[in-house]
């Protein structure tokens, strides 16, 4: 199986620490952010990761090298000076993901998910694991029912971790709907991935699971700094 890291991101709130280093490369308990994906996907059964990259992009490679020390083979999907976003820097790795569905992870995350539990075929277009809501995003982003089928909108709704199980098919018809959002005209397209997922929720397309262990949005330096 293979799998995507999102790690292209310029990490604007974690400056002065992201002025010299990717915001996935700082280190928690030890290690880069990143390596810990890497570890869990390596247990996991994935055996080729890719890692999509902006800022800072050559520092990845020099630290990561090509996953021998995980038992990976890494690809670096170079976005070029801008970042594309979620959905336009999944659409732009997707000829190095294949046809098959593939594991998707936030950069900027620490948890103690067991990415064995995720689904290799997920029922529908996309599997999205989601957490309490954290004090920096009270309302949550979508609702979970107890079948196991996502909504985008509910009474109770969770946040997504940035962790998710998706098929290349959730991109078979992006631009209606992302409508005319502002960079969908650009060569690569730049948009978010949130507006497919809402669609494909409202086709019945997307489950997902609650995890209730560790899990931080390592967004700013006192979120960082809190991991120890």
């Amino acid at each position: 199986m293979k799998a995507l890291i999102f790690a292209a991101g310029k990490g604007e709130r974690m400056r002065p620490l992201t002025s010299t280093t990717p915001k996935p490369l700082l280190p928690v308990r030890g290690k880069p952010l990143i390596e810990w994906h890497l570890e869990r996907l390596a247990e996991a059964g994935v055996d080729e990761v890719v890692i999509n990259t902006s800022w800072l992009a050559g520092q990845f490679p020099l630290a990561l090298g090509q996953g021998d020390r995980w038992g990976l083979r890494l690809h670096y999907s170079h976005e070029g000076d801008e970042p594309l976003e979620t959905g336009g820097g999944m659409l732009h790795a997707l000829p190095h993901l294949g046809e098959g569905a593939f594991i998707a992870v936030n950069g900027d995350i620490w948890c103690d998910y067991d990415f064995r539990q995720l689904p290799r075929e997920p029922r529908g277009l996309a599997h999205l694991v989601l957490v309490d809501n954290p004090p920096h995003n009270p309302d949550g982003d979508f609702a979970l029912l107890g079948n196991g089928q996502m909504m985008a909108a509910g009474e109770h709704r969770l946040t997504f971790s940035g962790i998710g199980v998706y098929r290349p098919a959730l991109f078979g018809n992006w631009r209606s709907s992302i409508g005319a959002a502002a960079g969908a005209e650009l060569t690569p397209p730049r948009f978010r991935l949130a507006p497919l997922l809402r669609a494909a929720m409202r086709a019945g397309e997307v489950t997902g699971e609650h995890h209730a262990g560790l899990w931080t949005d390592v967004g700013t330096p006192e979120r960082l700094a809190a991991l120890g």
